[in-house]
């Protein structure tokens, strides 16, 4: 996530007393269970004033409220509220739209409040038998789930089915007569500077409708591998979440799902889900309740030009496999940690995100081919897909019983980095494990080429080119080679708290 995102609140529209449901999508009519709709598209405005009036008035009777009840931990006394002025879990990261729904009411004293508490979001019918589109986040965790229509009628809602990794879900009620619906439009031809309008219950005060542009297309918030957002800068608050976003043929493009915002409120930059994404999620929930994704095991980061120079690639492009989960299909297949994989499935990898999608999208079990560049060449890898969990894995870290030695910081000159030996007391101080091997990194020179790469004191070096390295020494000697080799970069894999990354430090920065 960028700097500014980490500095800013990026949220899922949820507020104190209440929790936004993202979206609530209709099914697309092209699916072979699609639910029939009663709606008639609207045609495009041509009035001379320009008014959304005709959208409004025949899109607001599909537009619900969605309501759920909730188990909620008590809140202690000294706790601060996730929601309140400071502390608030989205200031260091946009999480999958955000674990905790239920934000306890303040009308007793923490210790004492209920376990229970009620979430207010927004959602749509997308099929005349009762069918609603929302976001996961509303009723994940939910114990009752309530919709509320346009016209005020309450019915209880059953879940259908969600899926946390789209952040959608399927709900479903029961009304006795053919509900109003929305219908789904293509997302894909929607283009910055677009018009659009967002409808959703903010703040509970009722169903409300605002109007802006697309303001970009492709937003990453690294909350999942499907993000691909629609930027708008309609005016989007607490409660809309779960509502839609429809073009100006009245036909739903996206579902509102989260703001960007440094102070809780709108500031006009908001993302929805796009409705071509959305409409096959919601497909296969109403065929069978949940998604199986693929998964490969590794951890994979950019490769940047730097990356690319010292792999020797003529231009960046692909995933660079970072770490191997042990035991996983990709260790399995002989993916290694250094490989770029470049294609998946036949299907060109342009980047981290391309990859994550790809495998994600296989149904587990399916035998797929990649491409991977080692050692200079392309070669061919053919891997049994597994399926995806939330649990956590971590690659096990190799090394050998050799006694680690002590000794002076080593300087690096042409990357203005000073390495030393792994010794007891810095294995204490970093956490690290007895048998891990490497070159600590003690100095940095805030002038040259490491520090701009990135490398920070703390840092373990662990591999040099891809060969694995004991101690400074031979980190210092292989960082030589390579510069002599012609390459304009060197790759360092680095062991940095949890997790292991390539950096690529050119020589020409040094």
């Amino acid at each position: 996530m960028s700097d500014i995102l980490r500095r800013h609140r990026v949220a899922a529209l949820l507020g104190a007393a209440l929790i936004i449901s993202p979206f609530v999508v209709s099914f697309a009519e092209s699916a072979s269970n699609a639910v029939a709709t009663t709606q008639t598209p609207v045609a495009g405005i041509t009035a001379p004033n320009g008014s959304f009036a005709p959208i409004v008035a025949t899109d607001k009777p599909a537009v619900v409220t969605v309501t759920t009840v909730m188990k909620a931990q008590p809140q202690t006394m000294g706790e601060e509220s996730p929601f309140d002025g400071g502390g608030s879990p989205f200031d260091e990261q946009f999480r999958q739209f955000f674990g905790d729904q239920g934000i306890p009411m303040p009308k007793t004293p923490p210790q004492q409040q209920a376990q229970r508490t009620e979430a207010l979001g927004s959602g749509f019918i997308v099929g005349a038998d009762g069918t609603i589109v929302t976001n996961n986040h509303v009723v994940d965790g939910a114990t009752s789930i309530k919709v509320t229509l346009d016209d005020g009628t309450e019915l209880p809602a059953t879940l259908v089915g969600r899926d946390a990794k789209n952040d959608l879900a399927v709900l479903k009620v029961k009304s006795g007569k053919p509900l109003p619906t929305v219908k789904w439009g293509d997302s894909d031809k929607l283009m910055p500077g677009d018009q659009i309008l967002a409808f959703g219950n903010p703040f509970g005060i009722g169903t409300t409708v605002t109007a802006g542009i697309v303001s970009a297309r492709g937003r990453d918030l690294d909350s999942g591998p499907f993000d691909d957002f629609i930027q708008i800068d309609a005016p989007i608050n607490h409660g809309n979440s779960g509502g839609p976003l429809v073009d100006v043929s009245g036909n739903v493009v996206g579902i509102n799902t989260a703001i960007f915002s440094p102070n809780g409120g709108s500031v006009g930059v908001g993302f929805a889900i796009p409705s071509d994404q959305a409409q096959k999620v919601v497909a296969k929930l109403m065929k069978g309740g949940n998604i199986e994704y693929g998964y490969l095991g590794v951890q994979i980061q950019p490769v940047t030009p730097d990356v690319a120079g010292a792999v020797g690639l003529d231009h960046p492009g692909g995933a660079l496999v970072s770490e191997v989960t042990e035991g996983s299909p990709a260790a399995k297949a002989g993916i290694k940690t250094g490989d770029v994989i470049t294609s998946f499935a036949g299907e060109p990898i342009k980047d981290p995100k391309d990859l994550s999608r790809a495998v994600a999208d296989v149904a587990p079990g399916a035998k797929e081919t990649l491409d991977v560049w080692r050692g200079g060449k392309t070669v061919q890898i053919s891997a049994d897909v597994g399926r995806n969990s939330d649990d956590v894995k971590t690659a096990s870290t190799e090394g050998d019983n050799q006694k680690p030695s002590a000794g002076q910081a080593l300087r690096v000159p042409s990357l203005g980095l000073g390495l030393t030996d792994l010794t007891p007391d810095i294995r204490e101080e970093l956490n690290l494990a007895a048998n891990q091997r490497g070159a600590v990194v003690e100095r940095v020179n805030p002038d040259k080429a490491g520090s701009n790469a990135g490398l920070q004191p703390g840092d373990v070096i662990v591999a040099v080119d891809q060969l694995p390295v004991r101690n400074a020494r031979q980190a210092n000697q292989a960082i030589a080679e390579a510069g002599k080799s012609g390459r304009k970069s060197v790759l360092l894999l680095v062991d940095r708290g949890d997790a292991q990354i390539f950096v690529a430090v050119p020589f020409a920065a040094g």
